[in-house]
C-alpha cells in the first residue's frame, strides 16, 4: 500500500523541498536529476502514487524519508520532523509548485482529481498481435534502409526478420488506430495507444521520428517498441557539447487511457542455449546476434534491470547454463556501471548459472562495434610503413614502450580507454605512472625522415587491431602511453580516440616489465 496515506504530505512535497530539477512527466510522477550518482540526464523516478523514487542509472532507490534523510544527512526520523516543521511553518508547500515542478499540471490533476486515467497493461499475447499487426501497416524508409544496411552492416533478409520500421507521420495515428480496432485488434492497454479528443490514437510525433525496433519476450512476442531517433532528444538548458537521447521508449504513459512499455527485456535467438549473452541496447544485441551467431538478452540499461530476474528464471529452468555480460567499455571508468555489472552477476549466480564478463578491443565502445570492426577486417590487415625496399643507409631504428593501466574488473579508473578530456575532468593534468605498467619494450625500423606522428600511427597499428605473437598488452587504445626514446632524450604521448597529444609522464613510477 502506498505510504501516502500515512503521512501529512507526499514525495511530490519533498522533491520541491529538495528542489529536484525535473526534465520529463510519466506515469504517475516526473523524471529528474539523479543528486547521488550526478546523472543529468533525467534517470531518477519519483513516483507520486507510490511515494517511492529510484534511479535507474546509478541503481539507488527508497522512500520519500530516505530521500530527503540521505540527502540532508538526518535519519527517517528527523527527516520526518524537518518536513512536518517546514509544513507548520507554512513553508515550502504553495502555489508555486510548478515553477520548481514544470510540466506536471497534468499529473497533479490526476492525483487530486482522477481526470487522467491509465489503462491497465494488455496481456502479452493481445500486445504482440496488435503491434505486430501495427508493423504490417508500417514501411522502412530508403534512408533508415540504408543506414541499417551501411552502418549497422545488417542484410535486407535480417531487416526483415528484426521487423524494423520506419515511425509514421502523427497526421495518420487516428487513421492507423481505427483500422487496427475495425480489424478486431485491441488497443486498450497496449503500449503507445491512448485517447485524444474521445479517439484512439498513436503516440507518434515529429520530434520522435525514427527507426521502430520491436522487443520480444523470452518466447518471441513483441512486447514493445524503442524509437531510434533521427534527432536525439535534448533539454534546452543542456551544454552544446553534450550528446542527447538517442533511442526512448514508444510509450503512452500520462496520456489518457495510456499505458507505459515497463521496460521489457529484450531477447534474440535460441533462449534455450546452453549459453546466452547479456548487453545494453535492443539494436547492439540484434546485431550482435546476426553478427557473432549467438544469442542475446539486452537491458536498457545496465542498472534498470526491472523484469531480469524472470528472464533468468526462465533461461535456468530451459537449459541456460552461462550469461556471458558484454557491458559497454565505460564500465572500467564508471563506478555506477561496475555496481550494476556486480548486482547482474548475483541475480545470475542466484538462479544457479554461471556469470562471466566478456573483454575486447577497447578501441571499441561496444560488442557490436567491435564484432562489426572484425567482420570488416577478416580479408583486410593493416599494413605499417615498409622499409625493406629502403637502401640500408636510409633504415634508421627507434625505440619505444608501451604504458597501460593497470585495470582490473574489481576496479574502476575514470579516464580509463577515454581522451585526455576525461585525465582532465579528474584534475589531473598528466596521466599518474603509478597506475601503469610497462607492456612492451622494443624496437622498430622506419624510413629517414618520418615524422614522430607517422611513428606513433605505426605503433598504433601494429598493436591496435592484430596483435602480435608474444605480446603481453592490451590492444593500444585512448589512455595508453607510448614512449619514444634514445641515449639522448625521451618522449611521451598520450594517446586520443583521435591522434596523439605529448604529455609529462614520470616512468619511473610505472610498474617495470615482470
Amino acid at each position: 500500500m502506498s505510504r501516502k496515506y500515512d503521512f501529512p504530505f507526499g514525495i511530490e512535497y519533498v522533491a520541491q523541498l529538495l528542489n529536484l530539477r525535473v526534465r520529463r512527466p510519466c506515469t504517475n510522477g516526473v523524471y529528474t536529476d539523479c543528486p547521488f550518482c550526478g546523472d543529468k540526464r533525467g534517470k531518477l523516478k519519483v513516483d507520486y502514487q507510490e511515494d517511492v523514487w529510484r534511479c535507474n542509472y546509478c541503481g539507488e532507490s527508497g522512500g520519500m524519508l530516505d530521500l530527503y534523510g540521505r540527502l540532508k544527512n538526518l535519519t527517517t526520523s528527523e527527516a520526518y520532523r524537518e518536513i512536518y516543521e517546514t509544513i507548520l511553518n507554512g513553508d515550502g508547500w504553495n502555489d508555486n509548485l510548478q515553477t520548481v515542478l514544470p510540466n506536471t499540471q497534468g499529473l497533479q490533476a490526476e492525483r487530486k482529481t482522477g481526470e487522467v486515467q491509465k489503462s491497465p497493461l494488455a496481456e502479452i499475447p493481445v500486445i504482440h498481435a496488435t503491434l505486430s499487426a501495427l508493423l504490417g501497416m508500417l514501411s522502412l524508409s530508403e534512408e533508415h534502409r540504408e543506414h541499417l544496411r551501411k552502418e549497422r552492416k545488417l542484410t535486407d533478409e535480417e531487416i526483415e526478420q528484426l521487423g524494423y520500421k520506419s515511425t509514421p507521420p502523427f497526421y495518420k495515428c487516428v487513421k492507423l488506430a481505427r483500422t487496427l480496432i475495425e480489424q478486431g485488434y485491441t488497443v486498450e492497454g497496449v503500449p503507445g495507444f491512448y485517447v485524444k479528443d474521445g479517439k484512439w490514437t498513436i503516440n507518434f510525433s515529429t520530434m520522435l521520428s525514427g527507426i521502430l525496433l520491436p522487443v520480444r519476450g523470452v518466447e518471441g512476442m513483441i512486447r514493445g517498441f524503442q524509437i531510434r531517433l533521427d534527432v536525439p532528444l535534448k533539454d534546452k538548458d543542456d551544454p552544446k557539447d553534450k550528446a542527447g537521447a538517442k533511442y526512448v521508449w514508444h510509450t503512452s504513459a500520462g496520456k489518457p487511457q495510456g499505458v507505459s512499455a515497463c521496460n521489457p527485456i529484450h531477447c534474440v535467438g535460441d533462449m534455450n542455449a546452453r549459453v546466452i549473452y547479456l548487453t545494453e541496447g535492443i539494436l547492439k544485441a540484434d546485431i550482435a546476434h546476426f553478427v557473432m551467431k549467438r544469442n542475446f538478452i539486452a537491458v536498457v540499461g545496465i542498472n534498470n534491470t526491472s523484469g531480469l530476474d524472470l528472464v533468468l528464471s526462465y533461461l535456468a529452468n530451459h537449459g541456460t547454463q552461462t550469461i556471458i555480460a558484454a557491458p559497454d567499455m565505460d564500465r572500467y571508468r564508471n563506478e555506477m556501471v561496475r555496481k550494476g555489472i556486480e548486482k547482474i552477476g548475483m541475480k545470475v549466480r542466484n538462479c544457479g548459472m554461471e556469470f562471466r564478463l566478456l573483454t575486447w578491443n577497447p578501441n571499441y565502445k561496444g560488442v557490436d562495434d567491435w564484432q562489426l570492426a572484425l567482420k570488416r577486417s577478416e580479408s583486410v590487415r593493416r599494413e605499417y610503413a615498409r622499409t625493406e625496399d629502403c637502401p640500408l643507409s636510409q633504415v634508421k631504428r627507434q625505440k619505444y614502450r608501451i604504458y597501460q593501466l593497470k585495470i582490473s574488473e574489481d576496479t574502476v579508473i575514470p579516464f580509463a580507454f577515454g581522451g585526455l578530456n576525461y585525465l582532465h575532468k579528474q584534475g589531473l593534468e598528466c596521466p599518474p605512472a603509478e597506475l601503469y605498467r610497462v607492456v612492451m619494450d622494443g624496437e622498430m625500423q622506419y624510413a629517414d625522415g618520418e615524422t614522430i606522428r607517422q611513428k606513433l600511427q605505426r605503433l598504433k597499428d601494429m598493436y591496435g587491431y592484430i596483435l602480435p605473437d608474444g605480446y603481453r598488452g592490451r590492444h593500444i587504445a585512448p589512455s595508453d602511453v607510448l614512449e619514444l626514446y634514445d641515449d639522448t632524450e625521451k618522449r611521451y604521448f598520450y594517446c586520443e580516440e583521435k591522434g596523439f597529444a605529448e604529455v609529462d609522464f614520470l616512468s619511473a613510477d610505472a610498474e617495470p616489465i615482470e
